[in-house]
Order: C-alpha cells, then sequence, then structure tokens
C-alpha cells in the first residue's frame, strides 16, 4: 500500500509537471478527431462547411505545423522565464512558476490541437472528407491563438518583481490561515503536554531530506491506535539528515511500526509552500536582496518587495502563533505535538537580511523604519518586544553605516516610499 507521504511527492510532482496536461490534452484531441470524423455522416452541417480533398489537407496541413510552432515558442518563453527567474529574482520561485495552470492549458490546447488535426490528416481520401472535423480544427486554432494571447498578456505584466512579490505575498498569507485555523481547530483546550515519564521510543528517517509537509490526522490515528503521544522532532521546512529522529513515541505500550510512522512525514529535496507559509517569506526576501546585490542594484525593487513583506508580516502579527502545538483526537486528549514558529521567527526572517545586505540605502533604511513603526502601531501588545528589537537593530546598522550626522538623520526617518513619500521625523523618547 503506498504511503501518504508517496502519495504527497506524486501529487507535487504531478502538480510542477509541464507535460502531464499537455499530454491529456494530447489524448483528448486525438479522441475528438475519431469522434468528429465518425460523425461525419449524419449531415446536418451546412454546404458552406463542405471542402474538397485538397482544401482540407492543406487547412489541417497548416495547423499542425502551426501547432508545433506555437509549442516551441511557449517553450522557448518557459526557458526565458527560468532565465530570469534565477537571474534576477529567485530560483525558489521556480518551483510557484512550474504550477502555473494557464501555462498548463496553453500547452494542453496546442498538443490536443495538434493531435486533432494530425489525426483528421490521415483520414482524408478522395472521397471521403471529414468536413465538420476541418471546421472544427479552425475553431480549436482560435481558441489557442486566444489563449496565446492571454498568456502573453500575463506574462508580460505577471513576471515583474513586484508582480511576482504580490503573487507569492498573497499565497503565503493563504496558507498561513488556513494552516493556523486547522490546527487551533484540533489542538488540546487544556494546553496539555506529551508525558514526561514512560518508554520513549525513537523513530529515525531511513532517508535524508526537507520535511515538506505531514499528515496530521495520521500521525493522530496512529497516537490513538498505540495510545502514546507522538512529537514531531522537526518543524515543516527543516532539512532532516538520514538516521536522525524524525518522530518520538511518547508512552507506547507497543512500538509503532517505523515504516508506517516516516511514510506520514514527506521528505522531499526542497521546500513546499503547502504546509509552510514561512517558505513564501524566504522567496519575498530572496527576490528583495538580490536586487540589493551590487551586481543588481536596485533597493527601488527591494523598496517595493518591502511593501508585500509589511502586509505578509502583518497577517503573521494578527495570527494565532504558537512555538508548539499540541493537538489532540476526538476525545480532546493530546495525541500529536508539532514546532512551531513563532513571532519572532517570521520577523527576523522577513527584516535581518533585507537589514544587513540594504543597510547603505537610504531608500531601504527609511522604509523599513516605516514598516516596523506600522508594525508598533497596529499589531497586540505582545507582538511589540520583537518589534522593538529589531528597530534597535535598525538603529545600530545605520549608525554604523551613516558616518555623517545629517544623512544619519535622513535614514533614521520613516518613509513608505523610500524617498519622496510622507516621511514621518523619529519621534525621541
Amino acid at each position: 500500500m503506498i504511503s501518504w507521504a508517496a502519495r504527497f511527492r506524486l501529487m507535487q510532482y504531478v502538480k510542477a509537471s509541464l507535460w502531464i496536461i499537455p499530454l491529456i490534452g494530447l489524448l483528448l484531441g486525438a479522441l475528438l478527431a475519431e469522434w468528429a470524423a465518425g460523425v461525419e455522416g449524419a449531415g446536418w452541417w451546412p454546404d458552406s462547411w463542405r471542402y474538397s480533398a485538397s482544401t482540407a489537407s492543406s487547412v489541417l496541413s497548416s495547423v499542425v505545423g502551426a501547432m508545433v510552432a506555437l509549442l516551441g515558442f511557449v517553450v522557448t518563453i518557459g526557458v526565458l522565464v527560468v532565465q530570469q527567474a534565477t537571474g534576477t529574482l529567485s530560483p525558489r520561485y521556480m518551483r510557484l512558476w512550474y504550477r502555473d495552470r494557464l501555462q498548463k492549458a496553453v500547452l494542453a490546447t496546442f498538443a490536443g490541437t495538434f493531435a486533432y488535426a494530425f489525426s483528421l490528416l490521415r483520414r482524408i481520401e478522395s472521397d471521403m472528407v471529414p468536413d465538420l472535423g476541418v471546421t472544427l480544427s479552425g475553431v480549436a486554432v482560435s481558441l489557442s491563438l486566444v489563449l496565446l494571447l492571454i498568456y502573453l498578456n500575463r506574462f508580460t505584466h505577471n513576471l515583474r518583481p513586484v508582480a511576482i512579490a504580490d503573487l507569492v505575498g498573497r499565497l503565503g498569507e493563504k496558507v498561513l490561515l488556513r494552516a493556523t485555523e486547522r490546527i487551533h481547530h484540533s489542538s488540546a483546550h487544556d494546553g496539555s503536554t506529551p508525558p514526561s515519564a514512560g518508554p520513549v521510543t525513537l523513530i529515525r528517517s531511513e532517508r535524508g531530506g526537507v520535511i515538506q509537509a505531514f499528515d496530521a490526522a495520521g500521525l493522530i490515528a496512529t497516537a490513538v491506535r498505540h495510545d502514546c503521544v507522538l512529537v514531531l522532532a522537526h518543524q515543516v521546512g527543516d532539512f532532516v539528515p538520514p538516521g536522525t529522529s524524525l518522530v518520538e513515541a511518547h508512552g507506547c505500550a507497543r512500538a509503532p511500526d517505523p515504516r508506517r510512522l516516516t511514510g506520514l512525514v514527506a521528505l522531499g529535496t526542497e521546500r513546499t509552500i503547502e504546509q509552510d507559509p514561512a517558505f513564501a517569506l524566504r522567496v519575498l526576501v530572496d527576490i528583495a536582496i538580490r536586487a540589493l546585490s551590487p551586481a543588481v542594484n536596485d533597493p527601488t525593487t527591494a523598496v517595493q518587495v518591502l511593501n508585500h513583506i509589511d502586509t505578509f508580516l502583518h497577517v503573521v502579527g494578527r495570527a494565532r502563533l504558537r512555538g508548539r502545538y499540541v493537538l489532540a483526537d476526538g476525545e480532546g486528549r493530546p495525541r500529536l505535538v508539532v514546532e512551531g514558529r513563532g513571532w519572532e521567527d517570521y520577523l527576523e526572517l522577513g527584516v535581518t537580511e533585507i537589514r544587513e545586505y540594504g543597510a547603505t540605502s537610504l531608500q531601504v533604511c527609511r522604509r523599513l523604519r516605516a514598516l516596523l513603526d506600522d508594525l508598533l502601531e497596529t499589531l497586540p501588545d505582545e507582538r511589540l518586544p520583537a518589534v522593538r528589537a529589531e528597530l534597535a537593530l535598525l538603529d545600530e546598522a545605520v549608525r554604523r553605516a551613516f558616518t555623517d550626522p545629517a544623512r544619519r538623520a535622513a535614514a533614521r526617518t520613516a518613509d513608505r516610499q523610500g524617498l519622496g513619500g510622507g516621511a514621518r521625523p523619529e519621534i525621541a523618547p
């Protein structure tokens, strides 16, 4: 029986694959051609849809050639996306770009139209012309061209760093809210923790990899079956070397099957966003610090990405985060303990590297201060000490980077646009 982790990895492969949906389109195109040839004798279409054998052959041959050329064109665009993403954005973004549904729909339509036209072409005889099929091939070509124009419009507008930052930020917010709501719904209400007494069985990973996701329901069911508490030893996104403790089983009278338990935790070659909203923040920070590199030197792009990091951190700051989640079974008994990320972890990830790489940029320093000031104004009191600590680190970075008092004062001024906006001078304590 295939494990949950294997099914998860298979679904990840299907979502990121660029050939499965086009292959389905290829098969559907061939089937549609058989249907069009099969209803040829019905004769209910108008006489204007009638074609000679030579005309039908020319039309279908042109469609076949055009679809092959358009497929090559879309593949070329894909190569350009890869080059731009790895050069000016973040290689981590490619994992999200591979899942673009419009791109797969375009490839599937082109492949299906090719298979449809080619299948009809071989059915043409001097005394048998699939008139309906030839007409439908023109409809398929028109649909392909419309999808191509939509795809080009999306490609030219949505590949800008700020557009990608908006997409990644919204996706990360959705994953964060969904994950926190699901975990809090099944959390133990009494805040119970796993027992400190009793036997502890360590379940070690057979292979190395990054923890991409885990099956909470399956782990809880296993804990109920063995009447124990399971502790996931690492959080989602951590790299686990081979032989490292992956799950701890507390208080089991009979140790659970290690293979079954490890099959409930998916390990892969890189992080995914399904249960790891911090991965979205990681991509945003990567784009910002890439813009701040000396080879690019584009602080304005970093400021624009900080706008979306600002939004993401506000969502995180209002979410119900815990450093540890205790999930319960149907009777409210604690069964699974999962390590979580606290507010401090997200805040540090969102601002630390940008502060370090952009400390000499007046724009970045001013925008960072505006971001932190906004967090101070809007977040609950328990979130504020970490924000004040980051403000102190920003002050220290500005002090080291700007020796001139006037420029230092300018760098310590909050500005949501970096430069040229409604600057807010620092208020002395």
